[in-house]
């Protein structure tokens, strides 16, 4: 083939002999010396070399017969580009229409239903924690000097009315105790002489001063019958729980001294808590004492705790700019912790709304729309306005109306037409 290709080139050169000698002779000249020097060059080549050259005029040769034919093949040809069968139209509101001719929607996919207008109770989100009640809290602090000796219940310990909780050393207990006792045998030796009426007015009142004593000081009522029976004093004061809970912070330890008015721990029930929420300024006038809540924690997503509205604030926070209410919630399975994060949702009335599934609402940023049908093969995104009934259902106050075939599952699939067509 490179031998051909070389004889093609050499015959065309005699060719052009006679046009360049008519042309111009001088230049044919130059042309020959040329050809026969490139020849003289080439087959001075190593035959190594002169295989590299061959290899090459073999490659042009295929590349400049490609484009020959290439450019003889060419034919002009009209594309047709058919147009999208999907139609979009936006209306001058910003309501969104789509047509399919021709495509028709899963059914299994797809669900219209029929919107229909129902009372629903009008929802404010309250979002807050959960605390204790402290209308049902006490705090043991020491009512004189003293040394704790011994603790009877410690941090998260349950307690029942008159369970132990600390003992304390208490020089001033124990003068009340001696007191008291002085007072009793006192009345019990004048009870026997008819002539001492008054000095036994004396000393019970004297009796009765000294049991108050005691009992300011933390002493109850059996401490004080037991040192009236005995007719012996205790070395220390064994302070007693007031109320049945837990204890929820002890703030002493074995061994500490305390002081008159230092707190020595905290108790609470744990069966009533408090549910302290944050409403912010534009739902002001809409709050109620008395109004329902129901509260939802994400450590129980699917049950719901029902509480009442007790107080609200009156003064806002200036750091929040929100008003705290605070609202009763019993815990009586014991599922409820303090602390806890909840979010509530206030009824403040009621309201006409379509009620729709959470998968018929698109939310676009801040915005939210629903799509309806309003042809065989169209469709219409509209936005709508309302606020979620709880995690599965959506209550929609403006933009559907009765009636209309509203896309109950599969808004978003759709949705995504609705998009690319826009874009």
């Amino acid at each position: 083939m490179i031998n051909k290709i070389l004889s093609f080139l050499k015959s065309l050169t005699e060719k052009a002999k006679p046009i360049l000698h008519k042309g111009a002779e001088h230049g044919a000249h130059h042309a020959k010396v040329a050809a026969v020097g490139l020849a003289g060059l080439y087959w001075n080549l190593t035959p190594q070399n002169r295989y590299r050259v061959r290899l090459a005029a073999f490659a042009f040769a295929i590349l400049s017969l490609g484009i020959v034919v290439g450019r003889v093949t060419n034919v002009n040809r009209n594309v047709k580009i058919e147009a999208s069968d999907k139609v979009l139209k936006i209306q001058k509101s910003g309501v969104l229409e789509l047509s399919l001719p021709g495509v028709k929607l899963n059914p299994e996919i797809y669900v219209f239903q029929t919107a229909e207008k129902v009372q629903v109770p009008v929802n404010i989100k309250v979002p807050g924690r959960l605390a204790f009640n402290a209308e049902k809290s006490k705090v043991l602090s020491a009512r004189a000097p003293g040394r704790v000796e011994r603790i009877y219940a410690f941090d998260g310990a349950q307690v029942e009315i008159g369970s132990p909780v600390v003992e304390l050393y208490s020089p001033e207990f124990l003068s009340a105790q001696q007191e008291y006792l002085l007072s009793s045998k006192t009345a019990q030796v004048l009870e026997s002489s008819k002539t001492m009426s008054d000095l036994l007015g004396d000393a019970r009142i004297t009796q009765q001063a000294a049991a108050n004593r005691m009992r300011n000081l933390g002493a109850g009522e059996g401490d004080i019958k037991s040192i009236e029976t005995s007719g012996k004093t205790t070395s220390n004061l064994i302070m007693r729980s007031p109320l049945k809970g837990v204890v929820v912070k002890r703030n002493v330890e074995p061994g500490s001294a305390v002081n008159a008015g230092d707190v020595i721990t905290t108790l609470a029930d744990p069966k009533h808590l408090w549910f302290l929420g944050n409403v912010f300024e534009q739902d002001f006038r809409m709050i109620k004492q008395g109004q329902k809540m129901i509260l939802t924690l994400e450590a129980y997503p699917e049950k719901e705790f029902i509480a009442y509205a007790n107080y609200i604030a009156p003064t806002i926070d200036p750091q929040t700019r929100a008003l705290l209410i605070r609202a009763d919630v019993e815990n009586t399975d014991d599922l409820l912790r303090p602390d806890m994060f909840a979010s509530g949702l206030l009824t403040t009335g009621e309201a006409d709304a379509v009620v729709v599934p959470q998968t018929a609402i698109v939310r676009v940023r801040e915005a939210r729309y629903a799509i309806i049908k309003v042809g065989p093969e169209s469709y219409r995104r509209v936005p709508v306005k309302g606020y979620d009934l709880n995690s599965k259902s959506f209550a929609i106050t403006e933009g559907v109306e009765q009636g209309w075939q509203i896309l109950a599952q599969g808004a978003v699939l759709l949705n995504d037409r609705f998009a690319k067509q826009e874009n």
